[in-house]
């Protein structure tokens, strides 16, 4: 590359910079397979550069930003199958006076569903959700040794909630900005909570529908293992239902007809995962001066879970959790 410039981190990143990237990410992808993979397009993400050829996904990150890239590489060819997509080739490369860590896999067929199945009719979400549910089902069943135990109980990422005590002190530090009724809500959650959470199961923690990708009907992977860990199933069981759109009540019926898990113990884990998740947002946005736009919805979500108790209607009208949209092309096809 000509440019003498360091590719900055992913969120940071102009439309040169995606150029730059797409460069370096053709040479990486024509160095391992011995031929030119084509054009490549630049994908969706927040974290990580992500071009997407034909046959191959290219994606590289930062690499003095973070190592989740080095995470999922590592998983990869460990995860049950069916889960994440096959990698090719990992390492770093020099891109101009920085470096990059980059993944090379193989692309899926399929594309994203979108978050909140927003395309879906009731009887064709159930057909893709309980694809979901048997998927995440095997992970959760999953006994990972060697480097994927390693590395899964290395993960430095942990969202949601992480016991009583923990998202008490949440409501305390968010206290003096909302009303009363919603940290007083917060904290009756809270203490009906565990003190403590389980840490034995392979979870993937990011399991929106944005990141399972669809082909003719069928669920063909679930991508983007970058904040795998130890956790709980309804660690994923929370991401799933509230990516799911109207279709929760199909997601959390799944849940329970094929996994056996008594229905108000799930809807106490995702009530406690959700208000933690909102919690946590509006924790991060009040320490922002200015405070992000999106701080009134999170306050409004916090209201329906811990006033209106959402999750114990007959009927779950939770308000999902919103993902910022980047300005590139939709995910689709690969991790």
């Amino acid at each position: 590359m000509t440019d003498a410039q360091p590719l900055p981190r992913r969120i940071e990143a102009t439309n040169e910079d995606l150029d730059r990237g797409r460069e370096a990410a053709h040479a990486i992808a024509a160095d391992v397979l011995g031929h030119d993979p084509g054009p490549l397009t630049a994908a969706a993400s927040l974290s990580q550069y992500v071009y997407l050829g034909v046959d191959v996904v290219v994606k590289l990150a930062h690499a003095a930003a973070h190592d989740r890239l080095d995470r999922e590489t590592t998983l990869a060819s460990h995860l049950p199958p069916g889960l994440g997509a096959p990698l090719l080739a990992s390492g770093r490369r020099q891109v101009g006076h920085g470096e990059v860590r980059y993944g090379l896999f193989t692309r899926v067929p399929g594309a994203s569903p979108g978050v909140g199945l927003p395309d879906l009719d009731a009887g064709a979400a159930q057909h893709l959700i309980e694809q979901a549910v048997a998927r995440l089902t095997e992970l959760h069943a999953w006994t990972p040794a060697g480097v994927a135990e390693r590395t899964l109980r290395e993960s430095p990422v942990f969202e949601g909630f992480n016991g009583r005590d923990a998202l008490l002190a949440e409501a305390d530090r968010i206290a003096a900005f909302l009303p009363r009724r919603l940290t007083d809500g917060l904290a009756a959650i809270a203490d009906g909570g565990p003190e403590r959470v389980r840490a034995d199961v392979p979870v993937h923690a990011d399991c929106d529908w944005g990141n399972w990708l669809v082909h003719e009907r069928s669920v063909t992977a679930l991508l983007d293992f970058e904040r795998a860990r130890f956790g709980e199933p309804a660690d994923d069981w929370v991401l799933l239902a509230l990516t799911s759109g109207q279709h929760i009540d199909i997601v959390l019926s799944a849940i329970v007809a094929m996994t056996a898990t008594e229905p108000r113990a799930l809807r106490a884990a995702c009530e406690l995962r959700h208000a933690a998740f909102l919690a946590e947002d509006i924790r991060f946005a009040v320490e922002r001066t200015p405070a992000p736009a999106w701080l009134g919805q999170r306050i409004r979500g916090l209201e329906e879970v811990v006033v209106g108790r959402a999750w114990w209607q007959p009927a779950v009208r939770v308000a999902p959790i919103e993902y910022d949209n980047v300005p590139v092309a939709p995910t689709t096809g690969g991790p």
